[in-house]
């Protein structure tokens, strides 16, 4: 039996996205003309399903993607808890070649299993997923059932790495683009399906 449906996607484009800039919880950025373009064309594909409630990070790109829907009048909720990764003293910036060794190098640790290793200034993932689960348990805990959540990349990867139980050194296996959709359902006894993933069908006419 279904027990919750989730909705779950990325915010939609801003201009540190479209210019390579490393962006993060520190960096609280607006949509672009864009990514409203983009938000618009999720509504439209969406704005049909009977949502019982919409949350989004304490971010407002996060929020702006989900205006229409927050329009309609539905119960809506920030989550600060689901907030993207702190990239410390390099959000901000753009990704230079030096800048971009080091995330991959960065990355290769992670993937390597060094979890609690962070990005000079920034969160590590094993701090990441120990306040995302906080954030989830208390969406979760609500009485909803068809639900929408907004959030940001990194972030999203670590989250999808707890409901799914996969161990976080393979979190990158979640793909995800300005707007993509995972569609999960949750049974009764506590296992998340994935039904879509990064699902970007709604945007292929946004341009």
């Amino acid at each position: 039996m279904l027990s919750k449906k989730i909705y779950l996607v990325r915010h939609g484009q801003t201009d540190y996205n479209l210019k390579g800039v490393v962006q993060g919880s520190g960096i609280d950025a607006p949509l672009n003309s864009n990514g409203i373009k983009q938000a618009k064309a999720f509504f439209e594909a969406y704005k049909h399903v009977a949502f019982e409630k919409v949350f989004y990070t304490g971010l407002r790109r996060t929020r702006q993607s989900l205006q229409g829907f927050i329009d309609l009048g539905i119960p809506n909720e920030s989550i600060s808890e689901l907030n993207e990764i702190s990239w410390g003293k390099y959000e901000g910036l753009p990704m230079t070649h030096e800048e971009n060794e080091y995330y991959l190098h960065m990355l290769e640790r992670w993937s390597n299993g060094d979890l609690d290793y962070a990005i000079a200034g920034g969160e590590s993932p094993n701090t990441v997923a120990k306040r995302l689960k906080i954030g989830i348990d208390r969406i979760l805990n609500q009485d909803h059932k068809i639900i929408l959540i907004c959030m940001h990349g990194r972030a999203m990867r670590v989250l999808l790495s707890l409901l799914m139980n996969y161990d976080l050194r393979y979190m990158d296996q979640f793909k995800h683009q300005n707007l993509g959709l995972y569609e999960l359902n949750l049974d009764d006894s506590g296992v998340f399906k994935i039904i879509k993933y990064n699902s970007g069908e709604h945007l292929k006419d946004w341009t």
